[in-house]
């Protein structure tokens, strides 16, 4: 079973239920055989920035952090890591690319649950990989292409 904890912390009004969010979850992790669990936290601008300041170096807010569990040894742990999302960043994304929002919550999700999977795009080879896995994942989910998705 795949376990979201989900924190709202921003005061937009246009955020997907938690419903949706186990969904975009639950389809990326839909061939793991173990129970797992990930923290979801909707911010505004300011938290994300502080983080993205603290974690990254980088000025200014971001769309989405992930931040996998490093689990210690001897110890059992379920949980994936933590995914840091600014809902003001993904709606002003959303309406730039002129993208469904929801598709691009979806989107968001499927992405920052391959990074706690250990997929990364730093280099051209790996984000293929990356992108083609988030398309395939979003079509089982009746979301097409994000890369080329436009309203």
């Amino acid at each position: 079973m795949n376990t979201i904890d989900f924190q709202l912390i921003s005061k937009s009004n246009k955020i997907p239920s938690e419903s949706l969010f186990q969904t975009w979850v639950n389809s990326v992790l839909i061939d793991q055989s173990e129970d797992s669990e990930i923290v979801i936290r909707v911010v505004d601008e300011a938290e994300m920035t502080r983080f993205n300041e603290k974690y990254r170096d980088k000025h200014g807010s971001t769309n989405i952090l992930s931040f996998p569990f490093q689990v210690p040894q001897g110890i059992e742990s379920v949980l994936l890591g933590d995914l840091l999302l600014c809902a003001p960043v993904i709606e002003e994304e959303a309406w730039q690319q002129k993208k469904l929002l929801n598709h691009h919550w979806a989107h968001i999700i499927v992405h920052g649950v391959l990074h706690l999977l250990a997929y990364d795009h730093s280099n051209e080879v790996d984000a293929e990989e990356m992108e083609t896995k988030e398309i395939e994942i979003l079509k089982t989910i009746k979301i097409t292409n994000p890369y080329q998705e436009k309203v």
